[in-house]
């Protein structure tokens, strides 16, 4: 039995140069089939294929691919500063130089009023993640 090779939405979006929200609007309105995984779809080799109508490029070789999904808990911070340190974080990502697709950084960001916290939601590469990480220390710190 052949193993079966799946892609990520972003993957996909990558691969056929759209933005990840027409490829999970397609996932959506049924044009491009999908499995839900969680809270995120992965799409089959054969599945592509059969949406772009040509053969679904083949897995890259090689070293392993890994990834990070954090989410940092900021507590006592009020909403200026909140504005200001999400603010820089997203500064910071944007200065990065593109490296590797699979090495960019995503980062969200939720605040809660009522509770005066934060939470900074990071999914990337190894290396990218701990440079933000990093980054987000040395501002929080900065509050102290």
């Amino acid at each position: 039995m052949a193993q079966q090779h799946y892609y990520s939405a972003e993957q996909v979006a990558d691969l056929l140069g759209l933005h990840v929200r027409t490829v999970r609007t397609y996932v959506r309105d049924g044009r491009l089939k999908a499995t839900r995984v969680g809270k995120q779809y992965r799409i089959t080799r054969e599945d592509l294929a059969a949406f772009t109508g040509a053969a679904a490029p083949s897995p890259v070789r090689g070293a392993p691919h890994a990834e990070v999904s954090s989410i940092v808990q900021i507590d006592a911070i009020d909403p200026e500063e909140t504005i200001r340190l999400t603010n820089t974080v997203m500064a910071a990502v944007g200065v990065r130089k593109g490296g590797e697709t699979g090495d960019r950084l995503r980062v969200e960001s939720v605040y809660d009023e009522e509770r005066a916290t934060l939470k900074i939601i990071v999914l990337g590469g190894l290396d990218t993640t701990a440079e933000l990480l990093k980054i987000i220390r040395a501002l929080t710190e900065e509050q102290d």
